[in-house]
């Protein structure tokens, strides 16, 4: 077989031309997996797959934005490497296994300082490790010093193993999925929302987070019961996905509660995606005559470094903003 490694610097990597990179590392910050400890779990795939492939390396890996982490390292000792050198990198443009029989004889790979120095790969094959939304987030792969091949067997051993680690993976998203509105839940609002404002700090980056929060909820659920407000809920998740750009963490954090990190977005930007959305969920309520209409509140906060060390102030304080506003509007009626 021939390699089918190819890396567009011209833009961000896609996976069919589809999903941009910046919503791929959106995917991967949210399971909160970077720089975390060595498990067993991962570590019984990498020197399983070692030993079926017959390799003296594998590992599972996952591709940030410049470099490539490995959560399990069976025969290389080191945790990650720069991404413009990764053979896995290039995974990230498929969804089946991609590998190079022959690093030396391919004009892509002959120079690369992983084939011409330590460790000297001849061999690499990677199986991409895929979210049930398409976002490719790492390899599980393995490499060789010397040129050989693979054959079906092998293959389909590689793909198998690469599903567990793909399984173990979605059980890690279920746990931070909100399972009545698909929306994040408060532990991965957390997780993704903390990421996102490490970007902005880094960049000298504006963000606002949006706190909202259903009016008399309650009094909704006892009068017209769960199962119409679930309903509510859901339609209002709908009109966030439909308002929020996708790369914008958004969550409901507990019941009748939601939370939206705007990244790149200052106070004018915020209070226009405020009114952009209580344009679109004017609508949102009564799904029949019988069904009742509803309001929501909105608090705002805008970060800033020296006030907010981590996402949780900032989500305090929009907290705060949102139930001071709610507060005021009550005393006006």
């Amino acid at each position: 077989m021939s390699s089918s490694f190819s890396l567009d610097r011209s833009g961000p990597a896609s996976i069919n031309g589809l999903i941009h990179d910046e919503e791929r590392l959106q995917a991967l910050r949210r399971y909160d997996i970077l720089d975390t400890a060595p498990e067993p779990a991962f570590d019984r795939i990498t020197r399983l797959a070692a030993h079926l492939i017959d390799a003296p390396a594998a590992l599972v890996n996952f591709v940030d934005r410049d470099r490539q982490w490995f959560k399990s390292a069976d025969g290389l000792n080191t945790r990650e490497m720069a991404r413009e050198l990764s053979f896995c990198g290039h995974a990230l443009h498929g969804t089946d296994i991609l590998y190079v029989p022959d690093a030396t004889q391919d004009p892509r790979f002959g120079d690369n300082p992983l084939v011409t120095g330590d460790p000297w790969i001849r061999f690499y094959a990677g199986c991409p490790l895929v979210t049930a939304a398409g976002h490719v987030l790492g390899t599980l792969c393995v490499i060789d010093h010397q040129p050989r091949e693979l054959d079906a067997r092998q293959m389909d051993d590689l793909r198998d193993l690469a599903s567990l680690v793909t399984r173990d993976i979605r059980t890690m998203e279920l746990a931070l999925d909100d399972e009545l509105t698909g929306l994040s839940n408060r532990r991965g609002f957390l997780a993704m929302g903390e990421q996102a404002l490490h970007v902005c700090r880094r960049n000298s980056m504006d963000a606002s987070l949006l706190y909202l929060d259903l009016d008399d909820f309650k009094s909704i659920n006892d009068q017209y019961g769960h199962a119409t407000g679930d309903a509510m809920l859901r339609r209002f998740a709908v009109g966030l996905d439909e308002t929020i750009r996708h790369s914008d963490p958004r969550a409901r954090l507990g019941g009748d509660e939601f939370a939206v990190l705007l990244t790149g977005a200052g106070p004018s930007d915020a209070n226009d995606v405020l009114a952009r959305l209580h344009a679109r969920l004017s609508d949102v309520g009564p799904t029949d005559n019988a069904s009742p209409a509803f309001a929501w509140s909105a608090g705002i906060a805008h970060y800033d470094p020296q006030r907010h060390a981590t996402i949780h102030e900032l989500l305090q304080e929009a907290d705060r903003e949102m139930y001071s506003r709610k507060g005021r509007l009550r005393s006006l009626d």
